[in-house]
């Protein structure tokens, strides 16, 4: 039961940190390779999944911290494989009696040391699919992670408790190592069934060659951040009432201009805009086009909303009402343009602008 309680809270807990790795996953894969494999996203967020699950079978279910402080027994277990005579004992196993295999394969002591060896089975695959790690990387990675584990333990969930609640046992490093080296050789049959590492990079750098609607759309987004995080930094230090524009105009068109149609984040994504004659002028307008565009509008209709309701003196739930109605027109003003990007990559305001985008991957 306990087991369930682990992969349902796994299950629950992965959208947040997802969320959390997502922005710099997208931001790395962008600057690499220049495009998101989607097998390479379905390997690393079950990894994530897998490792959550892991962490919450070694700490839940979580007892209280008056049920710990008042726990006796004893805290480590030093001695390697005492498991085996524990099976032995626990379920008088004999090889000469057949019928003492059915007591063997249905007692606690059995199945625990089996599930600790197939809880890391998957973590030595992983590790020598994707993360291409020697024998003996794996078997270091899988050792220091089953000792994180039973640092966990043995800590009382870093001190969170009085003393720990679960048995440090030496005998779990041995397993779920004993687990990482199973992996690693099951995973040489894997990979006769998967791409491999090198296909997935080499058919990630061909799509990256060509700039998607998802790369523009993270090209906009991170140079807004980028822009915005710079010049509060640079407000700090600098008195100066145009800061703003003036920092504004060194960023999107200064900038690329020296730079061969990129910004600075341009340069980290690989992506590169190109307008006629390169010239300043142009990537400048293009920059308060698109800002003007996707911020003023908005702030238009919000506005405009605002404007109305005092003008003619709407009651407070009329304006409320004329908000939700704005805010439903904005949702589907970003979706529709993300939607679009997604599918044809260009927009209207492209051509008019004689705007191309062009990958620097190499």
């Amino acid at each position: 039961m306990s087991y369930l309680i682990s992969i349902k809270t796994a299950v629950i807990v992965f959208p947040i940190v997802a969320l959390f790795f997502t922005i710099p996953f997208i931001l790395q894969q962008y600057h690499r390779y220049g495009s998101i494999h989607k097998f390479r996203v379905l390997i690393i967020y079950s990894f994530i999944l897998y490792v959550l699950t892991m962490y919450f079978l070694v700490i839940l279910p979580l007892p209280s911290k008056e049920e710990v402080a008042n726990l006796s027994g004893e805290v480590v277990q030093f001695i390697p494989f005492s498991f085996i005579g524990d099976i032995i004992r626990e379920t008088h196993f004999s090889i000469s009696d057949p019928t003492s295999f059915v007591s063997l394969v249905s007692h606690p002591s059995f199945y625990t040391t089996i599930f600790n060896v197939v809880m890391t089975i998957p973590f030595g695959v992983y590790l020598r699919y994707y993360f291409k790690c020697s024998f003996k990387k794996t078997v270091l990675f899988t050792f220091l992670l089953s000792l994180f584990f039973e640092f966990t333990q043995v800590t009382g969930l870093y001190g969170i408790y009085p003393r720990p609640y679960r048995l440090c046992d030496v005998d779990d490093l041995i397993t779920n190592t004993f687990g990482g080296i199973c992996g690693y050789w099951l995973a040489h049959y894997f990979q006769k069934y998967l791409p491999s590492r090198a296909r997935l990079d080499q058919d990630a750098l061909d799509e990256g060659k060509k700039v998607s609607g998802l790369r523009r759309i993270c090209l906009f987004l991170s140079d807004s951040f980028f822009f915005l995080f710079t010049y509060f930094v640079l407000e700090i230090f600098v008195d100066f009432s145009y800061l703003f524009w003036l920092y504004f105009v060194i960023y999107f068109a200064v900038i690329p201009t020296f730079l061969n149609g990129q910004t600075l984040v341009g340069r980290f994504l690989n992506v590169r805009f190109n307008v006629p004659n390169k010239s300043f002028l142009r990537y400048l307008i293009r920059a308060c086009f698109l800002y003007c565009y996707y911020l003023g509008i908005p702030y238009l209709m919000v506005w405009g909303t605002y404007s109305f309701a005092t003008y003619f003196h709407l009651e407070v739930w009329a304006l409320l009402m004329g908000y939700l109605i704005v805010g439903l027109f904005i949702l589907f003003f970003y979706l529709f343009h993300f939607i679009v990007l997604l599918c044809y990559k260009r927009l209207y305001y492209d051509d008019l602008l004689k705007i191309t985008y062009e990958s620097t991957i190499t």
